[in-house]
């Protein structure tokens, strides 16, 4: 399995983003996936999730109501649309499947087996 992320960038406080990750190999429809970020000197943390039926979603509280993810099964990609960014969302995005057909969305990044390279997303105030 193999996860590629995109669509950071350089946006200005108040602005959007819209984050994708593509999966190939394996059977996407069958994964629980999550974004975690990791800004500088922080560890990385979970941001939001989804399950493998693309209905449940879970969101950290310091990004909910701001951002949705969304997961498309048809086309094997699941997205992160971040609206009203802040500076304190700067950090390098990264995708994430747990292949294991959890019963809930893991906030652990050891419940994930497998990784996207990481975007890097960079909000200026």
């Amino acid at each position: 399995v193999q996860l590629q992320a995109s669509g950071g960038g350089l946006v200005q406080a108040g602005g959007f983003l819209r984050l994708s990750c593509a999966s190939s190999g394996g059977t996407f429809s069958r994964y629980t996936m999550s974004w975690f970020r990791q800004a500088p000197g922080k560890e990385r943390e979970f941001v939001a999730g989804i399950m493998r039926d693309g209905v449940t979603s879970l969101y950290a509280d310091s990004v909910k109501g701001r951002f949705s993810i969304s997961k498309d099964n048809a086309k094997n990609t699941v997205y992160l649309q971040m609206n009203s960014l802040k500076p304190e969302d700067t950090a390098v995005y990264s995708c994430a499947a747990d292949v294991t057909l959890p019963l809930v969305i893991h906030h652990e990044e050891t419940a994930y087996t497998y990784w996207g390279q990481g975007t890097q997303v960079t909000v200026s105030s």
